[in-house]
């Protein structure tokens, strides 16, 4: 396999290049990286660039100075890309939700295409000539496209509720009175939330002594039905000043249609924790993609951007090539959402996730579409070896694993049971390639294609679908 670009890197440093923090030299940026930052070479040593752009020259001054590659700062932009643009968000460079807002959507999209190409140039055999690689879909309009919103608390000195994300690599609250790519709705909901614990002071989370009861405020639309649902993540299961909270919930917030609470006691970063708890209104929200309806529980995966979904969905259903006849397995299933999108094509679906609200909701949005369909609690490396061993033998077996990757134990029943195909849906190129490249080796599947699509414009996050054949 081929060594990665640190490992590069690493070797040419050991060839006398250095640098040290501090350090200032000219420098032309050749790419993006996987986290937006822009990427060139300093005597064949790597360095990582925030906020530079392919094509610019800059004078980098050097913020962290490693071995293998060393990342920077632009102390001044001697060429500027056509591609920069100037970022709309007011608070684009404190937040750190956002990286690419400085650049040209159309680049964008060419950049993350980029990204993908990189990936699987690094970690599989394939020529880079010999890639399917298609061009990025993006989105008409690239904006208030989130239809979730996860903001963490803080009390702050004035008494008054932040809520927000954490400036990139800290632990400093951005605190976030609107949000570009979040639902306006959403952004609504949370200032008025805000101002409801502020109003009754509810304690906030504190993470530093592990007190107060607020952690975070989680919201979710659906983006066809309007349904809000509205999450307290807290820290024991006592609410305190609970009913008079969700009597002004309803009175301020009309358009939210249930209210859950979920306790997570521990010290970490996890946002969910297991315990949930019905405050008021529905369990479940409802969202609509095309003609199928799904019911959405609190800690249920849901793709976050409703538009772009259907068209990943439509490439995973293009990829999958089924006739009717075909039993297929949706590992990784979550609501059932691309496995009942394909379904109608499929003689028998069979799913497993994790997470038991969402198998429940898997099974219920199965019979609600009529779908043949099968789901399972449980991890997929644990269902799909079992299934084999009872005679059932997947035609199509289609992964939307976490950032991750596939399970390693997973990958070897999925080669045991020999699909036709593998439709591999993909949220980080690195680990996609990993595993498509222990596919090619081991298993002798081919690549048919690779269709990057923009789920989370303004990031450097992009999704792909790869679809692979047995040869």
């Amino acid at each position: 396999m081929k060594t990665n670009n640190k490992q590069k890197a690493s070797s040419r440093s050991s060839q006398g290049v250095s640098v040290v923090k501090g350090q200032k030299f000219p420098l032309t940026i050749k790419r993006i990286g996987i986290n937006g930052e822009g990427v060139g070479y300093y005597k064949r040593h790597v360095v990582f660039v925030k906020g530079a752009l392919p094509g610019e020259e800059v004078v980098a001054e050097v913020t962290k100075a490693g071995r293998s590659f060393s990342e920077a700062k632009i102390k001044k932009i001697r060429k500027r890309s056509n591609d920069r643009v100037k970022a709309p968000c007011p608070i684009y460079e404190e937040c750190g939700g956002c990286q690419l807002q400085h650049m040209n959507y159309e680049a964008t999209l060419e950049g993350k295409k980029d990204i993908v190409r990189q990936a699987f140039v690094r970690y599989t055999n394939v020529p880079e000539s010999k890639l399917p690689l298609k061009n990025t879909i993006g989105m008409d309009n690239p904006w208030y496209y989130r239809n979730k919103s996860q903001l963490q608390t803080r009390k702050q000195k004035d008494g008054r509720v932040a809520a927000g994300l954490y400036r990139e690599n800290s632990h400093d609250l951005i605190d976030l009175s609107a949000c570009m790519v979040q639902h306006k709705q959403l952004n609504r909901v949370a200032q008025i939330v805000k101002q409801l614990l502020g109003d009754l002071q509810i304690p906030i989370y504190n993470e530093k002594t592990h007190s107060g009861d607020i952690r975070t405020i989680v919201t979710r639309i659906g983006f066809e039905t309007k349904q809000i649902q509205l999450v307290f993540i807290t820290r024991t299961e006592a609410l305190p000043k609970k009913e008079l909270l969700i009597k002004q919930v309803r009175e301020k917030l009309p358009e939210v249609t249930s209210v859950m609470q979920n306790v997570n006691h521990e010290k970490t970063s996890l946002i969910f924790g297991e315990k949930i708890v019905h405050l008021y209104g529905e369990k479940t929200i409802h969202e609509r993609l095309g003609e199928y309806s799904f019911d959405l529980s609190a800690r249920a995966f849901f793709q976050l951007n409703p538009s772009q979904t259907v068209k990943l969905y439509n490439e995973a259903k293009k990829a999958a090539h089924l006739t009717g006849k075909e039993k297929l397995v949706d590992a990784y299933c979550g609501v059932g959402t691309i496995g009942q999108w394909l379904g109608d094509q499929a003689e028998e679906v069979r799913g497993m996730d994790i997470t038991e609200e969402a198998i429940e909701n898997a099974r219920s949005n199965a019979k609600k579409h009529g779908i043949d369909a099968v789901y399972e609690v449980g991890p997929a490396e644990k269902w799909l070896p079992l299934w084999l061993k009872q005679g059932f033998k997947p035609d199509v077996i289609l992964v939307d694993p976490p950032r991750s990757g596939c399970d390693r134990q997973l990958l070897k029943s999925m080669l045991k049971a020999k699909p036709k195909r593998i439709v591999y849906v993909s949220c980080n190129p690195s680990t996609l390639a990993k595993d498509v490249q222990h596919l090619i080796e081991a298993g002798g599947y081919a690549i048919q294609s690779i269709q990057p699509v923009d789920m989370f414009p303004w990031t450097a996050q992009v999704e792909s679908v790869t679809e692979l054949i047995l040869k």
